[in-house]
Protein backbone atom coordinates (compact mmCIF):
# COMPACT_ATOMS: atom_id res chain seq x y z
CA UNK A 1 0.00 0.00 0.00
CA UNK A 2 3.10 2.41 0.55
CA UNK A 3 6.54 2.15 0.49
CA UNK A 4 9.31 3.98 1.74
CA UNK A 5 13.07 4.72 1.87
CA UNK A 6 14.98 2.76 4.38
CA UNK A 7 17.63 4.39 6.34
CA UNK A 8 20.60 2.03 5.03
CA UNK A 9 21.16 1.73 1.79
CA UNK A 10 19.71 -1.55 0.37
CA UNK A 11 21.97 -4.15 -0.41
CA UNK A 12 22.14 -6.04 -3.70
CA UNK A 13 19.58 -8.94 -3.42
CA UNK A 14 18.16 -7.39 -0.64
CA UNK A 15 14.47 -7.39 -0.45
CA UNK A 16 12.92 -3.74 -1.77
CA UNK A 17 9.37 -4.37 0.25
CA UNK A 18 11.18 -5.48 3.45
CA UNK A 19 10.58 -4.19 7.29
CA UNK A 20 8.75 -0.83 7.44
CA UNK A 21 10.73 2.06 8.91
CA UNK A 22 10.44 5.04 11.09
CA UNK A 23 9.85 8.09 9.25
CA UNK A 24 9.59 11.59 10.20
CA UNK A 25 5.39 11.44 10.01
CA UNK A 26 5.65 8.09 11.76
CA UNK A 27 5.97 4.43 10.84
CA UNK A 28 5.38 3.37 7.53
CA UNK A 29 4.08 -0.04 6.58
CA UNK A 30 5.02 -1.60 3.64
CA UNK A 31 2.40 -4.18 2.65
CA UNK A 32 2.48 -5.60 -1.25
CA UNK A 33 -0.30 -8.73 -0.38
CA UNK A 34 -1.57 -11.20 2.46
CA UNK A 35 0.20 -9.55 5.56
CA UNK A 36 -1.97 -7.46 6.83
CA UNK A 37 -1.62 -9.25 9.95
CA UNK A 38 1.84 -7.69 10.33
CA UNK A 39 0.42 -3.46 9.69
CA UNK A 40 -2.36 -4.85 12.95
CA UNK A 41 0.17 -5.87 14.90
CA UNK A 42 2.38 -3.64 14.31
CA UNK A 43 -0.02 -0.88 15.00
CA UNK A 44 -1.25 -2.40 18.43
CA UNK A 45 2.42 -1.96 19.64
CA UNK A 46 2.86 1.52 18.75
CA UNK A 47 -0.38 2.10 21.07
CA UNK A 48 -1.43 4.71 17.81
CA UNK A 49 -5.68 4.79 16.75
CA UNK A 50 -4.80 6.62 13.80
CA UNK A 51 -3.19 5.02 10.53
CA UNK A 52 -2.65 6.57 7.23
CA UNK A 53 -3.83 4.06 4.68
CA UNK A 54 -2.38 5.00 1.07
CA UNK A 55 -5.31 3.02 -1.50
CA UNK A 56 -3.64 2.41 -4.60
CA UNK A 57 -2.78 4.01 -6.99
CA UNK A 58 -3.94 1.14 -8.50
CA UNK A 59 -6.92 -0.98 -7.20
CA UNK A 60 -9.91 -3.21 -8.64
CA UNK A 61 -12.39 -1.74 -11.40
CA UNK A 62 -10.34 1.85 -11.25
CA UNK A 63 -10.92 3.17 -14.58
CA UNK A 64 -7.43 4.39 -14.98
CA UNK A 65 -4.65 4.78 -12.04
CA UNK A 66 -6.76 6.72 -8.52
CA UNK A 67 -4.67 6.92 -5.50
CA UNK A 68 -6.46 7.64 -2.50
CA UNK A 69 -5.16 8.51 0.81
CA UNK A 70 -7.26 7.18 3.75
CA UNK A 71 -6.83 8.41 7.74
CA UNK A 72 -8.40 5.27 9.50
CA UNK A 73 -9.25 4.94 13.14
CA UNK A 74 -9.91 1.48 13.33
CA UNK A 75 -12.25 0.81 10.13
CA UNK A 76 -13.86 4.51 10.07
CA UNK A 77 -12.22 6.61 7.79
CA UNK A 78 -11.73 9.81 9.60
CA UNK A 79 -10.32 11.43 6.80
CA UNK A 80 -10.07 10.71 2.39
CA UNK A 81 -7.98 12.15 0.23
CA UNK A 82 -7.88 11.52 -3.70
CA UNK A 83 -4.27 11.65 -5.60
CA UNK A 84 -4.31 11.79 -9.28
CA UNK A 85 -1.84 12.70 -12.16
CA UNK A 86 -0.54 9.19 -12.36
CA UNK A 87 -1.82 8.89 -16.51
CA UNK A 88 -1.49 11.88 -17.52
CA UNK A 89 -1.14 12.31 -21.21
CA UNK A 90 -0.74 15.96 -21.87
CA UNK A 91 -3.62 16.23 -24.54
CA UNK A 92 -4.52 19.76 -23.82
CA UNK A 93 -1.53 20.92 -24.90
CA UNK A 94 -0.56 18.75 -27.55
CA UNK A 95 -3.66 20.32 -28.97
CA UNK A 96 -2.08 23.41 -29.55
CA UNK A 97 0.45 22.12 -32.00
CA UNK A 98 -2.00 19.98 -34.45
CA UNK A 99 -4.34 21.15 -36.54
CA UNK A 100 -8.47 21.82 -35.74
CA UNK A 101 -9.21 18.37 -37.34
CA UNK A 102 -6.21 16.92 -35.84
CA UNK A 103 -7.59 17.82 -32.37
CA UNK A 104 -10.33 15.29 -32.85
CA UNK A 105 -7.50 12.46 -32.65
CA UNK A 106 -6.26 14.21 -29.27
CA UNK A 107 -9.16 15.22 -27.61
CA UNK A 108 -11.21 11.61 -28.45
CA UNK A 109 -8.46 9.46 -26.13
CA UNK A 110 -9.42 11.49 -22.69
CA UNK A 111 -12.36 9.48 -21.07
CA UNK A 112 -11.50 6.92 -23.35
CA UNK A 113 -15.45 4.97 -22.50
CA UNK A 114 -17.24 8.11 -24.10
CA UNK A 115 -15.07 9.10 -26.83
CA UNK A 116 -17.87 10.41 -29.31
CA UNK A 117 -18.79 13.06 -26.27
CA UNK A 118 -15.13 14.27 -26.22
CA UNK A 119 -15.28 14.66 -29.92
CA UNK A 120 -18.62 16.57 -29.86
CA UNK A 121 -17.68 19.35 -27.51
CA UNK A 122 -14.88 19.70 -28.66
CA UNK A 123 -16.20 19.96 -32.80
CA UNK A 124 -18.89 22.30 -30.92
CA UNK A 125 -16.76 24.78 -29.37
CA UNK A 126 -14.75 24.76 -33.20
CA UNK A 127 -18.26 24.85 -35.27
CA UNK A 128 -19.23 28.18 -33.05
CA UNK A 129 -15.73 30.13 -33.81
CA UNK A 130 -16.65 29.41 -37.49
CA UNK A 131 -19.97 30.46 -37.26
CA UNK A 132 -21.18 27.86 -39.11
CA UNK A 133 -23.54 26.05 -36.62
CA UNK A 134 -26.50 26.49 -38.66
CA UNK A 135 -24.82 24.85 -41.35
CA UNK A 136 -24.59 21.23 -40.16
CA UNK A 137 -27.01 18.94 -41.90
CA UNK A 138 -29.70 16.96 -40.22
CA UNK A 139 -28.30 14.07 -40.91
CA UNK A 140 -24.17 14.72 -39.57
CA UNK A 141 -26.96 16.12 -36.80
CA UNK A 142 -28.52 12.46 -36.21
CA UNK A 143 -25.62 10.21 -36.87
CA UNK A 144 -23.96 12.44 -33.75
CA UNK A 145 -26.74 11.93 -31.03
CA UNK A 146 -27.28 7.88 -32.61
CA UNK A 147 -23.60 7.71 -31.60
CA UNK A 148 -23.66 9.69 -28.10
CA UNK A 149 -26.40 7.57 -27.64
CA UNK A 150 -24.95 3.73 -28.16
CA UNK A 151 -21.60 5.90 -26.42
CA UNK A 152 -24.11 6.40 -23.46
CA UNK A 153 -25.15 2.81 -23.23
CA UNK A 154 -21.92 1.40 -23.77
CA UNK A 155 -20.62 4.13 -20.71
CA UNK A 156 -23.36 3.19 -18.09
CA UNK A 157 -22.68 -0.61 -18.84
CA UNK A 158 -18.94 -0.38 -17.56
CA UNK A 159 -20.24 1.75 -14.63
CA UNK A 160 -22.30 -1.25 -13.72
CA UNK A 161 -20.42 -4.04 -14.54
CA UNK A 162 -17.27 -2.65 -12.94
CA UNK A 163 -19.50 -1.55 -10.09
CA UNK A 164 -20.54 -4.81 -9.65
CA UNK A 165 -17.46 -6.61 -9.73
CA UNK A 166 -16.15 -4.02 -7.12
CA UNK A 167 -18.69 -5.69 -4.09
CA UNK A 168 -18.21 -9.24 -5.59
CA UNK A 169 -21.18 -9.39 -8.06
CA UNK A 170 -19.12 -10.97 -10.95
CA UNK A 171 -22.44 -12.14 -12.69
CA UNK A 172 -23.17 -8.81 -13.08
CA UNK A 173 -19.77 -7.88 -14.43
CA UNK A 174 -19.78 -10.44 -17.29
CA UNK A 175 -23.25 -9.66 -18.70
CA UNK A 176 -22.52 -6.04 -18.02
CA UNK A 177 -19.10 -6.57 -20.39
CA UNK A 178 -21.52 -8.65 -22.70
CA UNK A 179 -23.84 -5.95 -23.86
CA UNK A 180 -21.03 -3.59 -23.74
CA UNK A 181 -19.25 -5.84 -26.73
CA UNK A 182 -22.20 -5.80 -28.29
CA UNK A 183 -22.57 -2.13 -28.22
CA UNK A 184 -18.54 -1.62 -29.70
CA UNK A 185 -19.68 -3.74 -32.55
CA UNK A 186 -22.39 -1.07 -33.34
CA UNK A 187 -19.65 1.12 -33.27
CA UNK A 188 -16.92 -0.70 -35.62
CA UNK A 189 -19.87 -1.41 -37.90
CA UNK A 190 -20.41 2.34 -38.43
CA UNK A 191 -16.99 4.08 -38.04
CA UNK A 192 -14.74 1.17 -38.05
CA UNK A 193 -13.00 1.55 -34.79
CA UNK A 194 -14.61 0.39 -31.52
CA UNK A 195 -12.85 3.06 -29.84
CA UNK A 196 -10.80 6.63 -30.25
CA UNK A 197 -12.53 7.30 -33.17
CA UNK A 198 -11.71 10.59 -34.08
CA UNK A 199 -14.98 10.19 -36.37
CA UNK A 200 -17.27 13.61 -35.22
CA UNK A 201 -15.12 16.12 -37.18
CA UNK A 202 -15.68 19.94 -37.39
CA UNK A 203 -18.35 20.50 -40.31
CA UNK A 204 -20.07 16.88 -39.61
CA UNK A 205 -18.91 13.53 -39.24
CA UNK A 206 -16.17 11.60 -41.34
CA UNK A 207 -18.44 9.74 -43.57
CA UNK A 208 -21.66 8.23 -44.15
CA UNK A 209 -23.79 5.31 -43.10
CA UNK A 210 -22.43 2.21 -44.20
CA UNK A 211 -24.69 -0.08 -46.02
CA UNK A 212 -26.86 -2.22 -43.95
CA UNK A 213 -26.01 -0.60 -41.09
CA UNK A 214 -29.93 0.61 -40.09
CA UNK A 215 -30.55 -3.09 -40.01
CA UNK A 216 -28.07 -4.21 -37.61
CA UNK A 217 -28.75 -1.30 -35.40
CA UNK A 218 -32.98 -2.19 -35.39
CA UNK A 219 -31.19 -5.82 -34.41
CA UNK A 220 -28.90 -4.62 -31.42
CA UNK A 221 -32.14 -2.37 -30.21
CA UNK A 222 -34.45 -5.57 -30.24
CA UNK A 223 -31.71 -7.54 -28.65
CA UNK A 224 -31.09 -4.87 -26.05
CA UNK A 225 -34.65 -5.05 -24.98
CA UNK A 226 -34.16 -8.27 -24.11
CA UNK A 227 -31.03 -8.28 -22.09
CA UNK A 228 -30.94 -4.73 -20.18
CA UNK A 229 -34.29 -6.34 -18.01
CA UNK A 230 -31.40 -9.06 -16.54
CA UNK A 231 -29.58 -6.42 -14.55
CA UNK A 232 -33.01 -5.36 -12.98
CA UNK A 233 -33.95 -8.93 -12.05
CA UNK A 234 -30.08 -9.46 -10.66
CA UNK A 235 -29.96 -6.42 -8.50
CA UNK A 236 -32.97 -3.85 -8.39
CA UNK A 237 -34.20 -5.88 -5.08
CA UNK A 238 -31.64 -8.09 -4.64
CA UNK A 239 -31.19 -7.60 -0.24
CA UNK A 240 -27.06 -8.31 -0.88
CA UNK A 241 -26.86 -5.62 -3.40
CA UNK A 242 -29.32 -3.59 -1.45
CA UNK A 243 -27.69 -3.90 2.01
CA UNK A 244 -24.09 -2.82 0.15
CA UNK A 245 -25.34 0.23 -1.73
CA UNK A 246 -28.21 1.31 0.17
CA UNK A 247 -27.08 4.92 2.37
CA UNK A 248 -23.62 4.14 1.62
CA UNK A 249 -21.84 7.36 -0.55
CA UNK A 250 -24.34 9.71 0.02
CA UNK A 251 -23.67 13.29 -0.94
CA UNK A 252 -27.15 15.58 -0.81
CA UNK A 253 -28.49 17.87 -3.54
CA UNK A 254 -26.59 21.29 -1.43
CA UNK A 255 -23.38 18.81 -1.46
CA UNK A 256 -23.77 18.17 -5.26
CA UNK A 257 -24.51 22.42 -6.25
CA UNK A 258 -21.46 23.61 -3.81
CA UNK A 259 -18.70 21.17 -5.27
CA UNK A 260 -20.60 21.75 -8.67
CA UNK A 261 -20.99 17.61 -9.36
CA UNK A 262 -23.71 17.02 -12.31
CA UNK A 263 -25.09 13.62 -14.14
CA UNK A 264 -25.99 10.82 -12.56
CA UNK A 265 -24.68 11.90 -9.16
CA UNK A 266 -26.88 15.25 -8.97
CA UNK A 267 -29.81 13.19 -10.33
CA UNK A 268 -30.13 11.33 -8.03
CA UNK A 269 -30.68 13.26 -5.49
CA UNK A 270 -33.97 14.54 -7.39
CA UNK A 271 -32.57 17.30 -9.00
CA UNK A 272 -33.68 16.65 -13.09
CA UNK A 273 -30.55 18.55 -14.78
CA UNK A 274 -29.98 17.18 -17.91
CA UNK A 275 -28.15 19.72 -20.65
CA UNK A 276 -29.84 17.75 -23.34
CA UNK A 277 -32.98 19.45 -21.82
CA UNK A 278 -32.10 21.89 -20.25
CA UNK A 279 -30.02 23.41 -23.00
CA UNK A 280 -30.42 21.39 -25.83
CA UNK A 281 -27.65 20.95 -28.55
CA UNK A 282 -27.57 18.85 -32.03
CA UNK A 283 -31.47 18.44 -32.33
CA UNK A 284 -31.80 16.98 -28.81
CA UNK A 285 -35.09 19.18 -28.21
CA UNK A 286 -36.69 17.10 -31.19
CA UNK A 287 -36.36 13.62 -29.51
CA UNK A 288 -39.11 12.31 -26.92
CA UNK A 289 -36.79 10.56 -23.55
CA UNK A 290 -37.37 11.49 -19.94
CA UNK A 291 -34.86 12.95 -17.58
CA UNK A 292 -34.16 10.29 -14.70
CA UNK A 293 -34.07 11.15 -11.82
CA UNK A 294 -34.05 9.17 -8.07
CA UNK A 295 -35.28 10.43 -4.52
CA UNK A 296 -31.82 8.77 -2.54
CA UNK A 297 -28.35 10.58 -3.35
CA UNK A 298 -26.74 7.68 -2.42
CA UNK A 299 -24.84 4.47 -4.19
CA UNK A 300 -28.28 2.47 -4.89
CA UNK A 301 -29.64 6.05 -6.84
CA UNK A 302 -26.77 6.33 -9.02
CA UNK A 303 -27.37 2.26 -10.00
CA UNK A 304 -31.00 3.19 -10.76
CA UNK A 305 -30.44 6.15 -12.73
CA UNK A 306 -27.82 4.37 -15.10
CA UNK A 307 -30.01 1.51 -15.66
CA UNK A 308 -33.02 3.70 -16.66
CA UNK A 309 -30.50 5.98 -18.49
CA UNK A 310 -30.21 3.04 -21.04
CA UNK A 311 -33.72 2.68 -21.46
CA UNK A 312 -33.98 6.30 -22.38
CA UNK A 313 -30.98 5.80 -25.04
CA UNK A 314 -32.20 3.17 -26.43
CA UNK A 315 -35.73 5.03 -26.95
CA UNK A 316 -33.69 7.77 -28.89
CA UNK A 317 -31.23 5.33 -30.79
CA UNK A 318 -34.30 4.42 -31.80
CA UNK A 319 -35.72 7.10 -33.21
CA UNK A 320 -32.53 8.45 -35.04
CA UNK A 321 -32.82 4.88 -36.49
CA UNK A 322 -36.18 5.88 -38.34
CA UNK A 323 -34.90 9.35 -39.09
CA UNK A 324 -31.63 8.30 -40.61
CA UNK A 325 -33.98 5.70 -42.84
CA UNK A 326 -35.78 8.95 -44.54
CA UNK A 327 -32.13 10.49 -44.83
CA UNK A 328 -30.14 8.28 -47.54
CA UNK A 329 -28.08 9.54 -49.84
CA UNK A 330 -28.09 13.27 -47.19
CA UNK A 331 -24.79 14.91 -47.19
CA UNK A 332 -23.00 14.33 -43.40
CA UNK A 333 -20.92 17.22 -44.06
CA UNK A 334 -21.16 21.31 -44.18
CA UNK A 335 -20.84 22.69 -47.83
CA UNK A 336 -17.57 24.58 -48.09
CA UNK A 337 -15.11 22.11 -49.18
CA UNK A 338 -12.75 23.94 -47.05
CA UNK A 339 -14.04 22.56 -43.68
CA UNK A 340 -15.09 19.95 -45.00
CA UNK A 341 -12.05 17.53 -45.62
CA UNK A 342 -12.30 14.79 -45.72
CA UNK A 343 -15.97 14.43 -47.06
CA UNK A 344 -15.09 13.61 -50.30
CA UNK A 345 -13.27 10.05 -48.93
CA UNK A 346 -15.09 7.47 -49.79
CA UNK A 347 -14.06 4.23 -47.36
CA UNK A 348 -13.40 1.51 -49.29
CA UNK A 349 -13.61 -2.74 -48.21
CA UNK A 350 -9.97 -2.83 -46.44
CA UNK A 351 -11.14 0.42 -44.58
CA UNK A 352 -8.79 2.75 -46.41
CA UNK A 353 -9.01 5.07 -49.49
CA UNK A 354 -10.60 7.58 -51.55
CA UNK A 355 -13.05 7.62 -54.34
CA UNK A 356 -11.75 6.94 -57.81
CA UNK A 357 -13.24 10.12 -59.26
CA UNK A 358 -11.77 12.20 -56.52
CA UNK A 359 -8.53 11.04 -56.97
CA UNK A 360 -8.46 11.53 -60.46
CA UNK A 361 -9.95 15.20 -60.57
CA UNK A 362 -7.12 16.26 -58.29
CA UNK A 363 -4.21 13.95 -59.68
CA UNK A 364 -4.77 14.27 -63.56
CA UNK A 365 -7.06 17.17 -64.29
CA UNK A 366 -6.99 20.15 -62.04
CA UNK A 367 -3.24 21.95 -60.28
CA UNK A 368 -5.34 24.17 -58.28
CA UNK A 369 -7.80 21.04 -56.87
CA UNK A 370 -4.20 19.57 -56.11
CA UNK A 371 -3.08 22.53 -54.64
CA UNK A 372 -6.13 23.02 -52.65
CA UNK A 373 -6.20 19.38 -51.29
CA UNK A 374 -2.29 19.61 -49.95
CA UNK A 375 -2.83 22.98 -48.36
CA UNK A 376 -5.93 21.57 -46.46
CA UNK A 377 -4.85 17.70 -45.51
CA UNK A 378 -1.12 19.40 -44.63
CA UNK A 379 -1.28 22.89 -43.01
CA UNK A 380 -5.98 22.43 -42.41
CA UNK A 381 -8.32 25.64 -42.34
CA UNK A 382 -7.97 28.69 -40.57
CA UNK A 383 -10.35 29.68 -37.18
CA UNK A 384 -11.78 33.18 -36.93
CA UNK A 385 -10.21 34.70 -33.30
CA UNK A 386 -12.13 34.17 -30.64
CA UNK A 387 -13.30 31.78 -27.60
CA UNK A 388 -16.59 29.32 -27.02
CA UNK A 389 -17.60 26.97 -24.05
CA UNK A 390 -20.33 24.82 -25.20
CA UNK A 391 -21.16 22.12 -22.53
CA UNK A 392 -22.60 18.65 -23.19
CA UNK A 393 -24.07 16.00 -21.48
CA UNK A 394 -21.89 13.12 -20.94
CA UNK A 395 -22.48 9.60 -18.87
CA UNK A 396 -20.70 11.49 -15.89
CA UNK A 397 -22.04 14.94 -16.24
CA UNK A 398 -21.55 17.76 -17.89
CA UNK A 399 -18.56 18.04 -20.20
CA UNK A 400 -17.63 21.51 -21.96
CA UNK A 401 -14.59 22.29 -24.03
CA UNK A 402 -12.83 25.81 -23.93
CA UNK A 403 -11.88 26.69 -27.37
CA UNK A 404 -9.51 29.65 -28.31
CA UNK A 405 -8.53 30.79 -31.30
CA UNK A 406 -6.06 33.36 -32.38
CA UNK A 407 -6.90 33.29 -36.19
CA UNK A 408 -4.41 30.12 -37.14
CA UNK A 409 -4.84 26.76 -38.47
CA UNK A 410 -4.29 25.57 -34.82
CA UNK A 411 -5.58 26.15 -31.59
CA UNK A 412 -4.32 28.66 -29.82
CA UNK A 413 -5.84 26.57 -26.38
CA UNK A 414 -8.24 24.07 -25.94
CA UNK A 415 -8.89 23.20 -21.82
CA UNK A 416 -11.81 20.73 -21.62
CA UNK A 417 -13.98 20.94 -18.03
CA UNK A 418 -14.16 16.76 -17.76
CA UNK A 419 -17.40 15.75 -15.26
CA UNK A 420 -14.63 13.00 -13.90
CA UNK A 421 -12.12 15.61 -12.52
CA UNK A 422 -15.13 18.00 -10.88
CA UNK A 423 -16.83 14.71 -9.28
CA UNK A 424 -14.16 13.31 -8.09
CA UNK A 425 -14.28 15.84 -5.56
CA UNK A 426 -17.50 14.48 -3.53
CA UNK A 427 -14.65 11.24 -2.94
CA UNK A 428 -13.76 13.06 0.77
CA UNK A 429 -17.61 14.12 1.79
CA UNK A 430 -18.63 10.92 0.43
CA UNK A 431 -16.06 8.84 2.30
CA UNK A 432 -15.50 10.25 5.66
CA UNK A 433 -16.93 8.97 8.43
CA UNK A 434 -18.14 5.43 7.02
CA UNK A 435 -16.11 2.03 6.60
CA UNK A 436 -12.83 1.76 4.65
CA UNK A 437 -15.36 -1.07 2.58
CA UNK A 438 -17.71 1.74 2.00
CA UNK A 439 -14.61 3.79 0.63
CA UNK A 440 -14.47 1.67 -2.78
CA UNK A 441 -18.30 1.75 -3.09
CA UNK A 442 -18.63 5.49 -3.35
CA UNK A 443 -15.69 6.25 -5.62
CA UNK A 444 -17.39 3.15 -7.46
CA UNK A 445 -20.82 4.76 -7.76
CA UNK A 446 -19.13 7.95 -9.29
CA UNK A 447 -17.77 6.15 -11.94
CA UNK A 448 -14.57 7.88 -12.31
CA UNK A 449 -12.58 7.89 -15.63
CA UNK A 450 -9.00 9.12 -14.90
CA UNK A 451 -8.12 9.61 -18.44
CA UNK A 452 -10.58 12.25 -18.85
CA UNK A 453 -8.86 13.59 -15.24
CA UNK A 454 -5.63 13.63 -15.93
CA UNK A 455 -5.49 14.56 -19.07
Amino acid sequence: MTTSQNDQPTSVGADAYAPGSQTTEGRVYNVTGQDWDEVVTGVAESHDDKIVVNMGPQHPSTHGVLRLILELEGETVKEARAGIGYLHTGIEKNMEFRSWVQGVTFCTRMDYLSPFHNEMTYCLGVERLLDIEDQITEKAQVMRVLLMELNRISSHLVAIATGGMEIGALTVMTIGFRERELTLDMFEEITGLRMNHAFIRPGGVAQDMPAGSLEKLRDYVKLMRKRLPEYADLCNENPVVKARLCDVGILDLAGCLALGISGPVLRSTGYPWDLRKAQPYSGYEDYDFDVVTWDTPDAYGRFRIRLEEMWQSLRIVEQCVDRLAGLEGAPVMVADKKIAWPSQLAIGSDGMGNSPQHIKHIMGESMEALIHHFKLVTEGFRVPPGQAYVPIESPRGELGAHVVSDGGTRPFRVHFRDPSFTNLQGTAVMSEGGAVADVIVAVASLDPVMGGVDR
